[in-house]
């Protein structure tokens, strides 16, 4: 399982900064290049700039109530939805298909559903 991980390209896991506005405001957000070419991926799917896709996303956030005090952790939670959600075949991942016309509720729904099970087996394995 190790050499899976450690002998990786270890670019990935270097710390890239990037600066954007945000509503006029200039910010600057530290991720690792792994997940600068996720949202890379996931703008391109919607037709926009990684720098749009992270504003809406941040907006949205705001709008929905969410506290962006850790914002950058949004952003890596939600690069590891979607390749997740892709792993487990409920997201296609498709580079011609926006993911602005998925099915978010049923992709969350079925998310769940899945999650709880997985939560469900654990117990059973760390006990074998």
């Amino acid at each position: 399982m190790c050499e899976l991980f450690i002998n990786a390209n270890s670019d990935l896991w270097s710390s890239k900064t990037k600066s954007l506005r945000i509503q006029g405001m200039v910010t600057s957000i530290r991720l690792e290049v792994f997940f600068w070419n996720i949202l890379e991926e996931l703008s391109f799917r919607d037709h926009m700039t990684v720098n749009e896709s992270i504003t809406k996303l941040y907006l949205e956030s705001l709008d929905a109530g969410h506290d962006t005090g850790n914002f950058t952790s949004f952003l890596r939670v939600c690069c590891s939805r979607y390749l997740s959600l892709i792993a487990d075949g409920d997201l296609s991942r498709q580079l011609e298909v926006p993911l602005s016309g998925v099915d978010a509720k049923h992709l969350i729904q079925q998310e769940g559903l899945r999650n709880k099970q997985r939560q469900q087996l654990l117990p059973y394995r760390r006990l074998n």
